[in-house]
């Protein structure tokens, strides 16, 4: 069976989701491939000095800085760690060289950012060649060295913008595979039916009342304390599901408001696809995996950009604004406004308008991206192609 490595990490948690979803997904095939997940993390521990000094690894710090709201600062502390794996280049090509001697692959796949040069690198000994395919899970590139480098030979990319990207940095066009969107688990790909009258009620909402979610990823956000007094305040007429994540202290405070509408308080959410199919519109940060997974159930979104945003999603944003998906807001004060613009029946009908043709189906696709990247190597390698 031909063996496929996904490289990965825990920062964040779109890598890590998307990693998973393909390993169940190809092993699934009826030419399935032998999965193997790296975190590269693990391999490069013994080189992550920030852990030598302080305890914590260098993903653990991006989580931190995530769950604190600690963002204003990133594209500095980018600068930093991007010039810490540059200057470390030669041992991590090295330990990444004897993995692949231990655990050799058919081909490779980076569905992380900043490391593809060394994975590239490491890669080619001895004149042999891995096929090495690295998929972006950002909606865009944040370059330099952020997602693609020079030395990236196939590329998978979700956005017109991102394929742009490639195609400037000079990369051939039969090396860019554009999909139709980000990888999602692959529950947000069936078909979620729910009575939501009867849901509704059974979770203490009001049947016909205007419903947004409201998620900050896996620990929530004390923004969304905010977000519930001011449009409670400001009698916006809606009702709200909140997903707290792994915050038991947000889900605690967020339980003993008082509000004239009903709240629905969630912690840790293994199905927030059918949380999402109660609802009439999102609320979040303009993260890829939050967007992406409420459009896939047709929800118009409100999304925050400023100088606090992480600098590789400012592009979402503006892609919510171009393609007509929902509002930007400069910050979550404006929210009151914003809910009531967007609940205005015109402006609502010509978002979910919007939503309803965006049709994702990435998870599926990419599967056929690594078969066409495979045959394409080895076409090049073969005998006849000397």
């Amino acid at each position: 069976m031909r063996k496929l490595t996904i490289v990965f990490h825990h920062a964040g948690g779109g890598h890590q989701s998307a990693a998973d979803a393909l390993q169940a997904t190809l092993a699934r095939q009826e030419h399935p491939w032998d999965v193997s997940l790296l975190d590269i993390q693990e391999l490069l521990d013994p080189l992550d000095l920030l852990r030598r000094a302080t305890g914590l690894r260098i993903q653990d710090t991006y989580n931190l800085i995530l769950r604190r709201g600690w963002t204003r600062f990133t594209p500095q502390l980018l600068v930093v760690l991007q010039g810490t794996i540059r200057l470390y280049h030669s041992p991590i090509v090295k330990a990444l060289r004897a993995y692949w001697a231990q655990h050799p692959a058919d081909l490779a796949l980076s569905v992380i950012p900043h490391f593809n040069r060394e994975i590239a690198d490491s890669l080619r000994t001895d004149g042999a060649r891995t096929p090495f395919v690295t998929l972006i899970t950002d909606l865009a590139d944040y370059p330099p060295h952020f997602w693609i480098e020079r030395e990236s030979e196939f590329i998978i990319v979700g956005t017109e913008r991102a394929r742009q990207q490639a195609l400037t940095m000079g990369h051939p066009a039969d090396h860019i595979f554009q999909t139709s969107g980000m990888i999602l688990k692959p529950r947000f790909y069936e078909k979620t039916t729910v009575d939501r009258v009867a849901a509704r009620r059974r979770l203490g909402l009001e049947p016909d009342c205007p419903t947004g979610i409201v998620l900050f990823g896996g620990y929530g956000s004390q923004v969304m304390v905010d977000i519930t007094k001011q449009l409670n305040e400001a009698g916006s007429g809606v009702q709200l599901i909140l997903i707290c994540g792994h915050n038991q202290r947000l889900a605690a405070e967020l339980k003993n408001l008082q509000t004239r509408k009903p709240i629905l308080v969630v912690g840790f959410a293994q199905n927030v696809e059918y949380y999402m199919a109660l609802a009439d519109f999102f609320i979040g940060k303009p993260g890829p995996g939050s967007i992406s997974e409420a459009l896939q159930f047709h929800l118009p979104v409100i999304v925050e950009c400023n100088s606090r945003t992480l600098p590789q999603e400012r592009y979402n944003a503006e892609w919510v604004t171009e393609k007509g998906y929902g509002i930007v807001v400069p910050n979550f004060k404006k929210m009151a406004p914003a809910v009531q613009r967007l609940l205005q029946s015109a402006t609502f009908n010509e978002f979910r308008l919007k939503a309803n043709e965006y049709s994702n189906r990435a998870l599926f696709e990419v599967p056929i991206i690594l078969e066409q990247c495979a045959e394409h190597t080895a076409a090049t390698q073969s005998p006849a192609a000397v």
